[in-house]
């Protein structure tokens, strides 16, 4: 136990840094200026782990978490900190990464884009059923004999067979609470079984919900095994006990993952999408779909995107990694064609209809490869880009995609990014051609680590 240590800053994941000597210590929910008595979990050469025993004194970014499973779920890892304070270290964050991963000259980052909402922000979320709940601090130790462990919620960090059960989530607004505990408690009095994640076994696997601005919502129950009575009759029950639902649907997934990008979606009440809408612009979503899930926020990226493309009515633009089109369609009044790339057929398919219901005439979506797609032949086809967007995953894009683009090279790239770190190295593969002339983060998730970054590079 290291006594009286001081909380002197926040790392790149999230955590608070103390220091011991030369250690440097790593502590999960710490807050710069607190001054902590420190249990050391675990020790490596160059840095020690550890969290928090008692706080003697507490930090003036320190706010009141409004969560009661803040500490234990493994979301929402900032509430202590106080909004602006989040603000601060995420943009900060990004300087970082551009100065040392990327060692690139980059002018002053624009002001962070608060979120206007800080709760209650996603559209999405999936829970898992387990009967092998978590068991809080507050159960192991009032020593009562526990004889039900079954749960719905979120897995514990770093435990893939743990699932805390939560009571109320501050992520999703309603009906997302209220579906949840209605199925569990169903399902509880009916006796179905619930998922164990050790043993492969079970009935009731995970819970997907997804809501959009219009008020729809779509409700997405995956079963591990078919049972077509017990599905039906707990389908039959969602429906009933929520008449407004959009959309109720079911995957049966035998597999040893979670994911249904593989599966089929078998159809129950209702349609088999939602509709969002932006700008006057309408969004398909089904159940397999990518969407920024936190669409209040989404508004304004796109905007800050347009803004930094600056399409003409005479340029082609290319968006990379489109998704449903979201970003080409926030361009596609503005310039003579958009052509999107995107690796899952699933999301060009829906692609393709958001471009119909908006009238789109000028859209044109493929699905493949991107690296491969982008062949000399297919720019002669579609012809060669003013401009470049790019919105890969975290893991940013392929050395091929980069290599690609500078073949093309087109007068400006916009490369939108959920992570500063992998998008800062793929700028420095191209530094040598182009230069940062702007640079904005965006928070789409409060209360975490994570920030959204939209760089201009231009021709040097």
């Amino acid at each position: 136990m290291l006594t009286g240590i001081e909380i002197t800053g926040i790392a790149a994941e999230g955590k608070a840094i103390a220091r011991h000597g030369d250690m440097v210590i790593f502590v999960p929910f710490g807050a710069p200026g607190d001054i902590a008595d420190i249990q050391i979990t675990r020790k490596r050469r160059n840095y020690m782990e550890g969290r928090i025993v008692k706080i003697h004194g507490s930090s003036p970014m320190r706010t009141r978490p409004v969560c009661s499973h803040f500490g234990v779920c493994g979301g929402c890892k900032w509430q202590h900190l106080s909004y602006e304070h989040q603000l601060n270290y995420k943009q900060q964050q990004v300087i970082d990464h551009f100065a040392r991963i990327g060692k690139l000259d980059f002018p002053s980052p624009e002001p962070i884009l608060p979120s206007p909402e800080t709760e209650f922000y996603r559209n999405k979320l999936e829970y898992t059923f387990t009967n092998r709940r978590w068991l809080t601090e507050e159960e192991v130790a009032g020593g009562d004999a526990i004889e039900d462990f079954r749960g719905a919620g979120f897995h514990i960090p770093g435990r893939f067979d743990k699932v805390l059960d939560i009571s109320k989530c501050w992520l999703q607004g309603d009906p997302s609470n209220p579906v949840r505990n209605a199925i569990k408690e169903y399902a509880i009095e009916r006796g179905l079984e619930f998922f164990d994640l050790v043993k492969q076994q079970g009935f009731l696997r995970t819970l997907v919900i997804r809501t959009s601005s219009l008020g729809e919502v779509m409700i997405i129950v995956v079963f591990f095994q078919d049972n077509k009575s017990e599905r039906e009759k707990l389908l039959e029950f969602i429906v009933g006990k929520f008449p407004g639902l959009t959309s109720v649907m079911y995957v049966i997934n035998p597999k040893a993952n979670d994911t249904i990008h593989d599966l089929d979606v078998g159809l129950f009440s209702g349609r088999d999408h939602i509709l969002e809408e932006m700008e006057g612009l309408r969004f398909r979503i089904g159940p397999k779909s990518f969407y920024q899930t936190n669409p209040a926020q989404a508004r304004k990226l796109y905007g800050i995107i347009r803004d930094y493309a600056g399409p003409r009515q005479h340029e082609v633009i290319y968006d990379l990694y489109t998704g449903t089109g979201t970003i080409a369609a926030f361009i596609a009044r503005h310039c003579d064609r958009v052509v999107g790339l995107e690796y899952v057929p699933e999301a060009v398919e829906d692609a393709g209809y958001n471009a119909r219901i908006n009238d789109l005439d000028n859209l044109l979506f493929f699905a493949g490869d991107i690296k491969d797609l982008l062949t000399p032949e297919f720019i002669g086809r579609n012809g060669a880009p003013h401009t470049i967007v790019t919105d890969p995953p975290r893991t940013g894009m392929h050395p091929g995609v980069v290599e690609r683009i500078i073949e093309i090279s087109p007068s400006r790239i916009v490369y939108v990014s959920c992570n500063s770190a992998t998008q800062a190295r793929d700028i420095q593969l191209m530094d040598s051609v182009y230069r940062i002339s702007r640079l904005r983060p965006v928070d789409m998730f409060p209360h975490t680590h994570h920030v959204e970054t939209v760089v201009l590079l231009e021709k040097r």
